[in-house]
Formats: structure tokens, C-alpha cells, sequence
């Protein structure tokens, strides 16, 4: 602090990584007001894919770039299972987690299978052996500390409507999600219940990257049955996206009830194609490499 005091410069100091728990405990100084946080997710298809077949093996590698970049999908694999192994065993640990390493694999892996529904951490813990609600919201909140999982909330306002007030919980990146999963080429992720589910959390990724500090993200769903993926919220405007794994994407009723209820400023149904076109009056099909422009605004 007393360094940075002396010279107040913007970007002096960068600061890289994660520090043992220890560490952090001995830390007096917060650095309050003079420190930003930013969040480096693994690359983005704006970073890292100029067409569909390049978004594939992002979709199916992941972000992290050893992965991406890996001579073929047999060492992606490989390097993403080593990286499972040892930031469960090894990284968490030093982080001052003692939660066994074994037990937060079967977690993370259940989760993997449970990744863009609706989070029942009662049932989960059953699923576990009986663990409880609380410990279970303890083992979501490590995961989701470490940047390893993203809790997409509900959207919350009054619409006079029933919604639904539990949370989704989604694998951050892909690349790990196929990875606890077994998922090893895109040929055996073309044909594995998860497809969809996966494909809505890559695409989920790209919009909360691009959506801006101040944004808001949610999801919409109703008991009556008015859907829609992803809401964000920015400063002065309302944005709703619909993610479809298909080359010719349709909606169905509850989109429509929910657009709706929410009123957006635009509607977007982002999907595995080329070029941007309209559906329907104020609802138009986007591609991936879409993203940055709409939200961007």
C-alpha cells in the first residue's frame, strides 16, 4: 500500500494468480480504492474462431489454450483430465480447502451432468451419500469462487406472474464440462444427452463476457411454462436470448409468453450459423460471432 501511495500510476502493478489461503489470512492491507478486479476467463470465440469450424473445436476443446491448441482432440483431452486432477487435488488444497479431493470430483461430476437445469442442492445431497443443503451450497460456492462453475439467477421483478426462484448452475468452460462428462471427440458430444445443455453454457460464457460490468444476467421461467434462456439486463435497456443447437432455429410458445411478460428492448435466438437474419418482428437469429455487436450496443 505504502508503495503504491507513493506513486499513484494506473497499472504499476499487476498482480497475476491465486494465493495460498494462508497467505490471504496473513494479509492486512485490502488495497480498497486502489485496486481493480479483473476476471480472465479462457479465450472466446471473438479471440479465438473466425468461422463455424473453428467455433466446433472451441465449443468441443474449451478456452483453456494448452487444450485449445493441442496437436488433436486426444491431447486436448488429455491435458483437460490432468488439469481436473490437479487443480482438485493440488490447487484447491493450497487455497485452504479441505474438503477431500475424491468427494469434490464425484461433486463436480454430478454437477457436469446436471449442468443449465435448475439447481436442487436438497436432492444433490442425496444423491451424495445425505449431505445436507448447506454443505452442498458450500461445495457450489468453492467451485463457483474458483471460476470453475457460473449460478445463473432467476430473474426477479414483478410481472404477476409465479416464477420459478431457484438458481441454474452451469461448467464454466466447455472444454472441462466434456471432460467430466468422458466426452472426447465432437462425434461422441454430437450424440450425448448433454449437447444441448452444453452448447446453452458456451453460449451463456460468450454473452456474460461481452455483456459489461454493470450488466445483470438472469433466467426467465414461469409455472405456467414462459420461458427464455438468458436475460441481461444493461444500464437503460433489456436484452433476451434464446440458445438453440440447430442450423434452423425455431421458439416455441413459452418464448413468446416470455418476451411478453419481460418487454425487451430486442430479442435474440443465438444459434450454430453464419449470418445474422430476422424470425419475427422484433426477434432475429444470431450467430456466436454476433454476440459482441448486440451487446456492445
Amino acid at each position: 500500500r505504502p508503495e503504491i501511495d507513493a506513486d499513484r500510476r494506473p497499472g504499476r502493478f499487476l498482480l497475476l494468480g491465486s494465493a495460498a489461503g494462508q497467505l490471504l489470512r496473513q494479509s492486512a492491507e485490502s488495497l480498497a480504492g486502489r485496486i481493480a478486479y479483473l476476471q480472465l476467463g479462457p479465450l472466446l470465440a471473438s479471440e479465438a474462431a473466425h468461422d463455424l469450424s473453428d467455433l466446433q473445436r472451441l465449443w468441443m476443446r474449451g478456452g483453456f489454450p494448452l487444450s485449445l491448441l493441442a496437436a488433436d482432440d486426444a491431447a486436448s483431452f488429455e491435458w483437460r483430465s490432468d488439469f481436473i486432477q490437479t487443480f482438485l487435488q493440488r490447487d484447491l488444497a493450497a487455497w485452504g480447502v479441505r474438503t477431500p479431493a475424491a468427494l469434490l470430483a464425484r461433486f463436480w461430476t454430478m454437477l457436469a451432468h446436471l449442468s443449465g437445469q435448475v439447481f436442487n442442492a436438497s436432492q444433490l445431497g442425496q444423491s451424495l451419500g445425505g449431505l445436507s443443503h448447506t454443505v452442498v451450497a458450500r461445495y457450489v460456492a468453492v467451485l463457483e469462487d474458483a471460476m470453475m462453475l457460473r449460478r445463473l439467477p432467476p430473474w426477479s421483478g414483478n410481472v404477476g406472474k409465479r416464477l420459478v426462484k431457484s438458481p441454474k448452475i452451469y461448467v464454466r468452460d466447455s472444454g472441462l464440462l466434456h471432460a467430466l462428462l468422458g466426452i472426447d471427440s465432437l462425434l461422441a458430444l454430437q450424440g450425448h444427452p448433454i449437447v444441448g445443455a452444453s452448447w446453452e453454457g458456451f453460449v451463456l460464457e460468450q454473452i456474460a463476457a461481452h455483456a459489461g460490468a454493470a450488466a445483470q444476467l438472469s433466467f426467465y421461467r414461469t409455472a405456467a411454462g414462459a420461458e427464455i434462456d438468458v436475460v441481461v439486463d444493461q444500464p437503460g435497456r433489456r436484452l433476451v436470448f434464446e440458445i438453440k443447437f440447430s442450423s434452423a432455429p425455431k421458439v416455441g410458445k413459452g418464448f413468446w409468453m416470455a418476451r411478453q411478460d419481460l418487454q425487451p428492448d430486442a430479442s435474440y435466438v443465438v444459434a450454430p450459423i453464419d449470418v445474422r437474419y430476422p424470425m419475427a418482428e422484433g426477434v432475429e437469429a444470431l450467430p456466436v460471432f454476433g454476440l459482441p455487436e448486440v451487446l456492445a450496443g
